[in-house]
């Protein structure tokens, strides 16, 4: 259908009488039908889109009109925020028609390996960049710590992480990314209600459309926090009685404390140790299903790497695993504190970038062991490794293409038992050789 076809249709809607007498499709129908509920709505909408506008989108923007009625957002406001919005088909994560989903397609979490993710010189600029600041901030951030236990140099690590200090300029307008994700993402109702509440958020004027500027996932602000976050886990921190993650970093740092300290975080812990392995030990034992105490991984032959042994006091803390590229690269023990920072992004490198940063900014200095310049297969290629190992009765869970402590921990226990070299790592080498296995 043309532009112009459409708007003619679109016209007839009006008058329900003439659309039936036309013999319209179910789909031009349908629209009728929506037109006849909410024409305002509709017809601005409508006219706001482009001549080859995807009329099943527009059919989904106008569905949600009810949802955002019965919070209290404004039909100016809905109009206003969705002014011109199509989907973008270029975003991650997404389910296109005729496409099986594809989960973390595109994220940088997921596609790079260790050694280029954890950038040396990127970590150092923001280690340096992070210093300054804290010197800047010093008397918010003991206030930050002092009211949710969160060390300056984390809080720091996640505002270099998410924007480097508010220097990276966020590419996306949130609404348009947020309604393709709820239009056509892996996770719709999760996103549809983070849309909500971003159309809340214009409404009730605690932002501007020129603050909606986003990531692809609709994170908001300095230290990117999700809309339906600002009303549960935004803090007026610089005492100006309002909470701006945009401007202010008092607010911005104080409110990712917060987040931190409503996932979980424990006042006084690290987020984990970089260790040396060593026999009995190795990375097969990767995983929080295998956590156990300090005390008994020591007791397993491994010690840290860098600074002294594990007090009394911290070998009662329970760690687990992490060896982000197997043998390839540093190990560490990571305690409870790593999984919150999972929770404020759930990827093992995003968690990992953050504590690093935050020993770097507070002086502790590089990994003691190197990362090796490995390769990342292609998604399908580890999502076979993990098929080929999940028909031979390996504790695979979801065959995802996605390299995480599980993955690795059977790869290790696949090449223990197959008297292959145990470097728990996805290669090429692996999979023709599960290849030739599971062809038996």
């Amino acid at each position: 259908m043309s532009g112009a076809q459409a708007d003619r249709q679109h016209s007839s809607c009006r008058q329900p009488r003439r659309c039936c007498d036309a013999a319209a499709t179910t789909l031009i129908a349908a629209f009728c039908s929506l037109c006849a509920s909410f024409p305002g709505i509709a017809g601005a909408a409508y006219a706001a889109a482009p001549a080859k506008s995807d009329i099943a989108f527009v059919l989904w923007r106008n569905s949600l009109w009810n949802d955002a009625r019965a919070m209290g957002i404004s039909r100016a406001t809905f109009e206003t925020a969705f002014k011109g919005v199509t989907p973008d088909r270029s975003l991650p994560d997404l389910v296109k028609p005729g496409e099986k989903p594809q989960a973390g397609r595109g994220q940088a979490e997921f596609s790079r390996t260790p050694k280029q993710y954890l950038d040396q010189r990127y970590l150092m600029r923001l280690a340096e960049k992070g210093k300054n600041l804290h010197q800047q901030h010093l008397a918010t951030l003991r206030r930050i710590e002092a009211r949710f236990g969160v060390p300056p140099a984390v809080v720091l690590a996640i505002w270099g992480r998410e924007t480097a200090y508010g220097t990276y300029k966020l590419r996306h307008y949130a609404i348009r990314a947020l309604a393709t994700q709820a239009y056509l993402g892996r996770r719709k109702a999760m996103f549809r209600k983070e849309l909500l509440y971003a159309l809340k958020m214009l409404d009730d004027k605690v932002a501007r459309l020129s603050d909606m500027r986003s990531s692809w996932a609709g994170a908001l602000g300095l230290t990117q926090t999700m809309p339906s976050e600002f009303y549960s886990d935004t803090v007026d921190m610089d005492g100006d009685g309002k909470r701006d993650i945009w401007r202010s970093v008092p607010d911005a740092l104080g409110s990712a404390a917060k987040q931190l300290k409503g996932k979980g975080w424990r006042r006084g812990q690290s987020w984990g140790y970089e260790v040396t392995l060593s026999a009995p030990a190795d990375c097969a034992l990767e995983g929080p299903k295998q956590a156990r105490s300090l005390a008994e991984w020591q007791k397993l032959g491994l010690r840290r790497s860098k600074g002294q042994a594990f007090t009394p006091a911290l070998q009662k803390v329970s760690a687990y695993l992490m060896s982000p590229a197997g043998t390839h690269g540093p190990s560490f023990l990571v305690t409870a504190n790593f999984t919150v920072i999972k929770r404020y992004n759930p990827s093992d490198l995003y968690a990992l970038f953050v504590g690093h940063l935050a020993d770097r900014i507070a002086d502790e200095g590089d990994f003691a062991t190197p990362w090796a310049a490995i390769k990342q297969l292609p998604k399908h290629e580890i999502a076979q490794i993990q098929a080929d190992l999940k028909l031979l009765s390996y504790a695979i869970g979801k065959v995802d293409g996605l390299i995480g402590s599980n993955t690795r921990a059977e790869i290790g226990h696949f090449q223990s038992r197959n008297k292959l070299s145990v470097d728990c790592w996805p290669s090429h080498a692996l999979l023709q050789h599960l290849r030739a296995v599971t062809s038996k």
